[in-house]
């Protein structure tokens, strides 16, 4: 690993975080289904190609605020700084604006993250099927994908070769801890990544989230905090076992597949960062997980007294005696750009020659 490119930008987050919402000058990629515009960024000119994407999930919220800041810390830099020497960076900071504000009234953060409550009766998501982080076209002719997805493989397929990295920032609603999701292809040449990120982990005080799915929708697990990425393949295998084929032909390639198909052998990695924490839960990892199944339980009928009308006050109060927590959006932000950092600086780093060289 290039460990001095990872710690020269680790070293960054305090600018990033501080930076801003993004520069006024962006291009315009595309736009939503509902007409917002898709807005992204590149800079930089070094040798390491890194496409960075957020928000593909519109009730993950943390990704999209990582980004924005990147590229307003990225836009303010001298030409020489060694982020834009050394790397060429591919922002999208978030690929679901109508999304986004559908979300909007539960997404205002407090100082230690965001409120359970609001989160339980306000958080809405793409169903199955019509999921943006699987709908990108399955080639240049198909002209069924959603236009927000379509829109960053055309943009990509403009950057005339293939790239060195690829991560999709997502979040989950509640877990043990964070997750990182690994490229199959670089599971025997990312030991010094994932002991980077497990490393970050235990010094901001958090447990690595644990679960065993078997190989579920292409989830096999690595060690404690890893897995592997998911695959559209999977994911197909996945409704049609469960006679299903008509969710199941819904399923199209996701990002990482879509930048893998560009060529050469990119490391593509997915961050997880969980809005909330759920102490007990990956104890025992399972299947079953009888932590994970009892919160399951618990966070229904929460949800369900919300609607019914029951105070989200007694609701906030019943979760903080109960030990779940907030996971404070810096410490996310933090994790998530640690993951960054550690792939880039392991790409810069790697020895042997990319089958496909741009």
């Amino acid at each position: 690993m290039n460990t001095g490119l990872a710690d020269a930008l680790e070293s960054r987050f305090d600018g990033i975080v501080g930076a801003g919402t993004g520069p006024e000058k962006a291009l315009i990629i595309g736009r939503s289904r509902e007409g917002r515009e898709l807005v992204a960024y590149r800079f930089g000119r070094g040798d390491t190609r890194v496409s960075v994407i957020a928000g593909c999930h519109a009730d993950e919220p943390v990704g999209p605020r990582l980004l924005r800041g990147l590229a307003a810390h990225l836009a303010r830099l001298a030409p020489d700084a060694p982020e834009l020497e050394g790397v060429e960076w591919w922002l999208i900071p978030h690929l679901n604006p109508d999304g986004e504000a559908r979300n909007a009234p539960w997404q205002t953060p407090e100082a230690a993250g965001y409120g359970l409550a609001s989160y339980l009766a306000g958080s809405v998501r793409e169903p199955p099927g019509d999921d943006i982080e699987f709908g990108f076209p399955r080639d240049r002719h198909d002209t069924g994908a959603r236009p927000e997805p379509a829109a960053a493989a055309a943009w990509w397929g403009d950057a005339a070769g293939s790239f060195d990295v690829h991560l999709t920032l997502h979040g989950m609603g509640f877990a043990a801890g964070p997750w990182f999701l690994l490229e199959p292809a670089w599971i025997g040449r990312a030991a010094s990544l994932m002991g980077r990120c497990e490393t970050r982990v235990a010094q901001l005080g958090y447990e690595l989230h644990d679960v065993e799915r078997l190989g579920e929708k292409g989830f096999h697990r690595i060690r404690r905090g890893f897995t592997t990425r998911p695959s559209s393949d999977a994911m197909r295998d996945h409704f049609l076992a469960l006679g299903d084929p008509e969710m199941a032909a819904r399923f199209r390639p996701n990002s990482m597949e879509t930048i893998r198909a560009l060529g050469g052998d990119p490391l593509t990695l997915v961050s997880e960062m969980p809005l909330f924490l759920l102490p007990g839960v990956g104890e025992r990892i399972g299947p079953p997980d009888p932590a994970a199944d009892e919160w399951s339980e618990r966070l229904d009928d929460w949800r369900l007294r919300l609607a019914g009308g029951e105070s989200p006050r007694i609701i906030d109060e019943e979760a903080r005696a109960l030990g779940l927590r907030a996971m404070p959006i810096r410490d996310q932000m933090r994790l998530q750009w640690a993951l960054v950092g550690a792939a880039v600086g392991l790409v810069a780093g790697e020895d042997d020659p990319r089958p496909n060289p741009r």
